[in-house]
């Protein structure tokens, strides 16, 4: 699973950005509550007094408070205040002062007001006999704490209540609008709330942005270095983990780490931030309701465990199972033809078919799984509003709880319940992207068996003449038992024609792939003007061969970059000389746009024979020092053989040529022929001494050729 947070640590500043701007985002979604709580505690229930600490009072009421507070306080207060026309305005906004205020005038208000429910207005008589009676500032405040414990545990709210009340009656004394005032309050609340919303969604909106491009680039990086590492592999590699397993490891299991990586910046990044935030924000609510959010993580954990030990084992299972549907696909879809021909139409749609529901069934069971999860989360959820409610109305009802604290908590632990939500929603997703994670991981960190040398000779090949010298060479597949070619030994020079025969199966296909290092020899050494091919880099050894494989590969495109595949050095007069050797010429100037005909996916619009030659011609056209041709005569028709290999024998006088084949016509006039039997050399020569002395030619020779043409030793 940490392979998908590796990929992340490759965008470092990408990330901290959207970290940042996470922050921010549940920094006003955290902030949005504590208003709603305001405007239903102070807005409405308050009419948009918010404490003790009035915007404006009288002078008169100013002084009457002052009458039950220290002289320290009183000159905080006055501080606070400005006196003109007889009304002390407020001339700060400070918090802090704001809250000290709040203590200073809650309790003389609540005195006040008590004193004047009581009929009592004469305030100078009070001052004096407060004065006459000794009350200074230490019984002042003993007064008050006395006052405050007679009130019990609800004084803090019994004074802001009769505090509130206080300045109402303050307000409507000096003729101002309760009304405007609430309304004030609550459309100043509102455009906060308003412009906390747009920057939550602003945050939001560059957040999934930049998750999603990030996402997007290391899907563009892991397909580049997956492609990268595939090119570089030998067929050894390719045999291992098998084309179809490749594909779907470079599309599908990259775009399951893709889709989870935007979903990791997007939900598991923010849920923490979220969630610790709430924790916060609910510890600061003084609701006594926190052991609520205990029992709600507990719950979630405990479900989120029990599903995911059911279904990691199936997530696991799956994407091999789209392994062998997708290799199922591609047999079929390639051997169309081949199952038409015999009639196994039925057979293979009961293939794919098994295969098909063997992936749904698997598809099925994690889905129905995963079903569980939402219904049993908002469970979860109902069920803590519930206890919620239930608890924090008893609070509301013994005076320890307000409304809005109460809605508050209950949005605060929505937000935690939902940030464990997010991360077991990503957690259905997690199994089966950590396991595309490891399958892509297992790709890149396969270490090819054919690398390049610490130390390359490529200078010595600068001016190679392309000789190319098999030394007792011997190669066995990996896993083999028995070598595949035994003790090779030959030279092939240059101006002369190489070619190799033998039955089906005995290694000459296996023989010339060993030259491009599409293989490395199991034992002694294949040279080029003597120089070991595994002391030279295969961009180079490659640069100096011209390889014709058996299966003629065309990519889409026109003819004409399919002939020019080999390099942009390549002009159009090269191109045109090489379809001319090619036999090509023929069938490429019938066609109303020639050399810029289409050539569709795989050579599909044209013949065996025409890929088979434009492939011949795309080697020509490269100028190696070394032709191989591994079987690529065989679509040919007799004719066109003979005069492609005459063009060639004439156009190209110093490369080496090798020629794997299957007919004897096409390698009559070869300077040397080698004969392969069971891996082994059978015999070298050219034709007439191999007829005269090697028996598995002979053997060969009789199966193709006329008794005429045997007694003349050779074929007209």
């Amino acid at each position: 699973m940490w392979k998908l947070f590796k990929h992340l640590g490759e965008h470092k500043a990408a990330v901290l950005l959207i970290i940042l701007l996470l922050v921010g985002q549940a920094y006003c979604d955290l902030a949005l509550p504590s208003y709603t709580s305001d405007i239903v505690d102070v807005g409405i229930q308050q009419g948009g007094i918010e404490n003790a600490v009035p915007e404006r009072m009288r002078e008169e009421t100013f002084d009457s408070l002052s009458l039950f507070m220290t002289e320290d306080e009183k000159n905080e207060a006055l501080q606070a205040y400005d006196l003109k026309d007889g009304i002390y305005e407020r001339n700060t906004s400070d918090k802090e002062t704001i809250d000290r205020l709040n203590k200073d005038f809650g309790m003389p208000m609540v005195i006040l007001s008590s004193i004047q429910e009581s009929g009592q207005t004469d305030m100078a008589g009070l001052k004096e006999m407060m004065a006459a009676k000794g009350i200074d500032d230490t019984k002042l405040q003993e007064m008050k704490k006395q006052a405050a414990e007679e009130m019990g545990d609800m004084s803090d709210s019994i004074i802001t209540q009769k505090a509130i009340l206080f300045i109402k009656a303050e307000y409507e004394a000096m003729g101002m609008d309760l009304n405007d005032v609430q309304m004030n309050y609550l459309l100043s609340t509102g455009a906060k709330m308003l412009g906390l919303t747009l920057l939550m969604m602003a945050a939001a909106i560059l957040a999934g942005l930049l998750s999603s491009r990030t996402a997007a680039k290391i899907g563009m990086d892991l397909r580049g270095k997956v492609f990268t590492k595939v090119v570089s592999f030998s067929s050894n590699e390719l045999n291992k983990f098998s084309i179809a397993s490749l594909i779907t490891r470079s599309t599908n299991d990259i775009q399951q780490v893709q889709m989870v990586e935007v979903m990791l910046l997007r939900m598991v990044l923010y849920a923490p931030i979220i969630g610790i935030g709430g924790i916060v924000k609910v510890a600061s609510t003084r609701t006594g309701l926190g052991w609520i959010i205990g029992v709600a993580v507990a719950a979630i954990s405990v479900v989120v465990l029990i599903l995911m030990q059911i279904a990691m084992p199936k997530f696991k299972k799956m994407q091999s199972l789209v392994d062998r549907l997708n290799l199922v696909s591609r047999e079929i879809l390639t051997g169309v033809p081949v199952i038409r021909a015999f009639s196994r139409e039925k057979f293979e749609e009961k293939r794919f078919e098994t295969a098909n529901k063997d992936l749904m069934r698997t598809q099925l069971f994690t889905n129905r799984v995963m079903t569980f999860m939402m219904p049993l989360m908002m469970m979860i959820m109902n069920c803590i509003t519930v206890m919620i409610i239930w608890f924090g109305g008893k609070g509301i009802d013994a005076g320890n709880l307000q409304v809005g604290d109460m809605m508050a908590f209950i949005t605060y632990t929505m937000q935690i319940v939902m940030a464990f939500l997010m991360i077991t929603m990503i957690s259905v997703m997690l199994p089966r992207a950590g396991v595309a994670a490891e399958r892509i991981q297992e790709v890149l960190d396969t270490r090819p068996s054919i690398h390049d040398p610490s130390a390359s000779r490529d200078g010595e090949l600068e001016k190679a003449k392309g000789e190319l010298t098999f030394e007792d060479v011997s190669f066995r597949y990996e896993g083999a038992a028995e070598d595949a070619l035994e003790h090779i030994s030959f030279t092939a020079k240059p101006g002369e024609t190489t070619a190799i025969i033998g039955s089906t199966g005995c290694g000459k296909s296996t023989l010339i792939h060993l030259i491009p290092r599409f293989y490395d020899v199991t034992a002694g050494r294949i040279l080029i003007d003597g120089v070991d091919i595994r002391e030279i880099s295969q961009h180079k050894l490659r640069s100096l061969l011209g390889f014709v494989p058996q299966k003629g590969n065309l990519f889409s495109g026109d003819i004409a970059s399919n002939i020019k595949y080999g390099g942009s050095h390549i002009s159009d007069e090269k191109m045109i000389e090489a379809a001319e050797i090619a036999q090509a010429t023929e069938f490429i100037d019938s066609k109303p746009e020639g050399y810029e005909s289409p050539i569709a996916q795989g050579g599909s619009n044209v013949s065996g024979g025409q890929k088979q030659r434009l492939s011949i011609a795309r080697a020509i056209a490269k100028d190696p020092k070394i032709f191989l041709f591994d079987d690529s005569f065989s679509a040919l028709d007799y004719k066109t053989d003979m005069v492609l290999r005459k063009a060639l024998h004439e156009k190209i006088e110093d490369a080496t040529i090798i020629i794997v084949a299957q007919r004897i016509s096409t390698i009559l006039h070869a300077n040397q022929i080698i004969v392969l039997d069971d891996g082994k050399v059978a015999g070298i020569g050219t034709h007439e001494e191999l007829l005269a002395t090697c028996g598995a030619y002979q053997e060969i020779a009789r199966s193709q050729l006329s008794e005429a043409e045997l007694k003349g030793g050779s074929a007209s």
